[in-house]
């Protein structure tokens, strides 16, 4: 009994250096006309549960981790809609940039942030758009990782089988395994190559080889750690925020305001990921997706027999194979002979499109309409 109790408090004294921070300032153009700029994906309940993406999210990782180290960034311009989702967060754990610098910069704020509060913090990096479909492996992966990133000096990614050759992700390719903190192989592993966003024959050849895994875009890494990353591979990031070391929060968020646009426009994956050496991964089996496009949600989610989607949406579908349909609530539709298209209404605009990746040109018939 003595030795349950140790081993409980072990756990909770290790969990409470715990931390987990959530991205949620993308544009999600490539959801357009559903996700919209000044309402992007993340905000938004795409699939009739009554709660968003990073609701959902959100609420993931407070059964993971304990709910006063989840942190959330956003753009300056979603703060109000965050706080209405998410009352519940506080100033301090709420962090909005003033200009966008894409993840490596507000990450290395995160990490300036919490390493003020806890020196020996272990964070998770998520984003808020995220399908995940097993939320008991999910949340033993996470754990896992979080601790073998505690006791290791490496950068750890997770990541996914792939099921499919999907040029828009990133693709990681294992190497030698590594043992993990209880002796096991097979879990971890080093990295030995990382590809974002290839050709689709070299997103076929990956995918044949075994060898390779999707990026999550979930990362775990100890505070000291990616504070020693970011001086080799960010070394002007590193330097801004060093100057600001033992600063107040009044001081810091002034701080952010006048000097944060000085930072490089960089993403974890080009900054960070692409110039480490000490990378390792997370053999993980818990059913994901990145909400990013259209035809990446119809891979992702259950069809009906005729390999239809329809997201919390009334539809009557006829002689209809491989469609997508998402309508605003209260709309209905009848689709009678159409195949492999996209039907997205919301608002003042309805989109049909072919269902094969069109996400750029998604993204240029958006600009024409300036996002709205």
């Amino acid at each position: 009994m003595d030795n349950q109790k140790d081993t409980l408090w072990e756990k909770s004294e290790r969990t409470a250096h715990y931390y987990c921070l959530i991205l949620a300032g993308g544009k999600g153009r490539r959801l357009w006309p559903v996700s919209r700029e000044e309402r992007p994906k993340q905000f938004i309940d795409l699939f009739g549960t009554g709660k968003s993406l990073l609701q959902q999210t959100y609420e993931r990782f407070c059964k993971i981790i304990p709910e006063e180290n989840i942190y959330v960034s956003t753009y300056i311009d979603y703060e109000d809609i965050v706080r209405e989702q998410l009352p519940q967060l506080s100033d301090e754990r709420l962090l909005c940039e003033p200009i966008r610098r894409n993840t490596a910069p507000v990450v290395a704020w995160a990490t300036h942030r919490i390493n003020a509060r806890d020196i020996d913090a272990t964070i998770v990096v998520t984003p808020a758009d995220q399908l995940i479909q097993d939320d008991e492996a999910f949340r033993d992966d996470v754990l896992e990782s979080l601790e073998y990133a505690s006791r290791h000096d490496c950068l750890l990614t997770m990541g996914i089988h792939p099921t499919r050759p999907e040029p828009g992700y990133g693709y990681l390719q294992k190497g030698e395994p590594l043992e993990d903190n209880r002796g096991r192989h097979g879990y971890f592993h080093t990295v030995q190559s990382f590809t974002e966003k290839p050709e689709r024959e070299f997103a076929e050849m990956f995918m044949k080889s075994g060898e390779f895994l999707w990026n999550t875009g979930l990362y775990v890494i100890s505070t000291k750690m990616i504070r020693d990353h970011l001086a080799t591979v960010m070394p002007s990031v590193a330097r801004l925020f060093g100057n600001q070391e033992g600063a107040t929060p009044l001081r810091e968020e002034a701080w952010i305001a006048d000097y944060y646009s000085m930072c490089p426009n960089l993403s974890i994956e080009t900054g960070v990921l692409e110039k480490c050496k000490n990378i390792c991964l997370r053999e993980c089996h818990f059913g994901w997706a990145d909400i990013g496009a259209w035809h990446g949600i119809y891979e992702a989610v259950s069809t009906d027999s005729a390999a239809n989607v329809t997201l919390a949406t009334e539809a009557v579908l006829s002689d209809t194979e491989g469609c997508l349909v998402i309508l605003p609530s209260g709309r209905k539709a009848v689709i009678n002979g159409l195949k492999d298209f996209i039907v997205a209404e919301h608002g003042d605009i309805l989109l049909i499109t072919p269902r094969q990746d069109t996400s750029d040109q998604i993204v240029k018939t958006m600009t024409r309409y300036n996002g709205k």
